[in-house]
């Protein structure tokens, strides 16, 4: 009996310590070279941790929103907009802010582009198409100026690179482009004449709102949230080593695709400025402001029929 009782209470004990030490799998869909991909490159999980990160790379965006939906993985990094709008035909996405970096107009460094209103007339590149966020805040920025700039430039779609090619082929008197992509432009002798955040400013939304996020699904953090919160503050000291640790910087140096010392500063420089200083209820109510202002300039072809912002687009960590 008593042989018995040690060893029930042996494999009781050895049971409970398999289970205390069994981590929550989080499967993360990335973009291959990605900014996040240099994130999660720089997160460094330890034996207390109750999480452990399995990366997916996918082709792109979309690929990433139809993982998402799909289950193939339980996290993607996407925008709110998209969020609010799924949970508005019933779907629980949330999101947690990731980076508050931001696209910007990039032209050469002696062109006499100076403001928006120094666009009439001009060849603009727009990467993302004609319900590029930037696109409809700087049709916005210029009507402020009594300027139809749809009307009175002439435009031309197309992906990142392209339009960078573009640029530097002289075919585009400006670029509108993602941030990554405008900081290459920047390390080449090219000049930022506004960004996203300072775009947002002159129209009023004087908070700073992230753009981008991790999007998942509320029930499965609901079920997982201790080892999610926990991720998202790993992910943060991540971010934070990557900006003030040169060995942590050098370590994700491949991951640039680049071997230019200017550009792998000014992506460094750029990709810092995006962190997350604040995110409560100021910036939660200002991304609602945000939400309605893109409704109207989109015509609602962005945001769907919701007049406002979906309760519960945003994830709690409390």
């Amino acid at each position: 009996m008593k042989f018995t009782a040690f060893f029930l209470s042996l494999c009781l004990f050895a049971s409970e310590n398999s289970y205390a030490t069994e981590k929550t799998v989080i499967r993360i869909g990335v973009q291959a070279f990605g900014t996040v991909d240099w994130e999660l490159a720089a997160l460094q999980t330890n034996a207390t941790e109750d999480f452990q990160v399995q990366i997916e790379h996918l082709a792109n965006a979309e690929a990433g929103k139809i993982a998402l939906q799909s289950g193939a993985v339980d996290m993607i990094v996407s925008d709110w907009i998209w969020v609010s709008r799924m949970r508005a035909n019933g779907s629980d996405f949330t999101f947690y802010p990731y980076s508050n970096t931001s696209g910007a107009l990039i032209v050469e460094k002696d062109s006499p582009i100076l403001s928006v209103k120094d666009l009439k007339g001009k060849r603009l590149g727009i990467a993302g198409g004609e319900l590029d966020k930037n696109w409809l805040l700087l049709q916005a920025l210029a009507g402020q100026e009594q300027l139809d700039l749809n009307a009175s430039v002439e435009k031309t779609y197309g992906a990142p690179p392209l339009i960078n090619e573009q640029l530097k082929q002289k075919r585009i008197d400006a670029a509108l482009t993602y941030w990554h992509f405008a900081a290459r432009l920047e390390a080449q002798n090219y000049r930022q004449v506004i960004d996203g955040k300072s775009i947002l400013k002159i129209l009023g939304i004087k908070e700073e709102v992230p753009s981008l996020g991790y999007v998942f699904k509320q029930g499965w953090a609901n079920d997982h949230k201790q080892a999610v919160n926990n991720f998202f503050k790993a992910s943060k000291q991540a971010k934070n080593q990557l900006c003030t640790s040169e060995t942590a910087w050098k370590k994700i140096l491949p991951l640039t695709q680049s071997d230019d010392l200017s550009t792998q500063a000014k992506l460094r420089q750029r990709y810092c400025e995006g962190g997350i200083e604040h995110w409560g209820e100021a910036e939660q109510l200002a991304a609602g402001r945000i939400y309605t202002m893109l409704r109207t300039l989109s015509n609602n072809l962005l945001t769907g029929q919701s007049e406002n912002l979906q309760q519960g687009t945003f994830w709690s960590v409390e």
